[in-house]
């Protein structure tokens, strides 16, 4: 048995608290993530949910514009193109609004991976 271990003994303790202290910042690098996730896909649920609302609305605007260009049409006041201008508006509005919602379940889920469902 060595007298003088040249401060191996005291190595060996340094190393032992330098890991302990290294593991300890990869759980709390671990758990960062997620917090600042949260915030983030909750704001984007929030975001996406008001632009829902918007989409929603221009999807019944479209429809209603439609409604009165065919009337107009009917009448003999408005053009076949402008029906079918109607038509390709109404389209694209709807369109858009199922991509909204498309994003608004993504975002949802990816709260509610963090936190659970609610």
């Amino acid at each position: 048995m060595p007298i003088w271990s040249w401060g191996a003994g005291a190595s060996k303790i340094k190393q032992a608290d330098l890991k302990r202290q290294q593991a300890n910042v990869r759980i709390e690098l671990r758990a960062a993530p997620p917090a600042a996730d949260l915030r983030s896909f909750y704001d984007e649920t929030g975001t996406l949910r008001a632009q829902l609302e918007l989409l929603s609305q221009t999807a019944e605007l479209a429809s209603d514009s439609l409604r009165l260009t065919t009337l107009r049409y009917q009448a003999g006041e408005a053009t076949v193109l402008e029906v079918v201008d109607a038509q390709n508006t109404l389209t694209q509005s709807r369109n858009a609004y199922d991509d909204g919602q498309v994003r608004f379940q993504v975002a949802l889920a990816n709260l509610q991976t963090l936190t659970g469902r609610f």
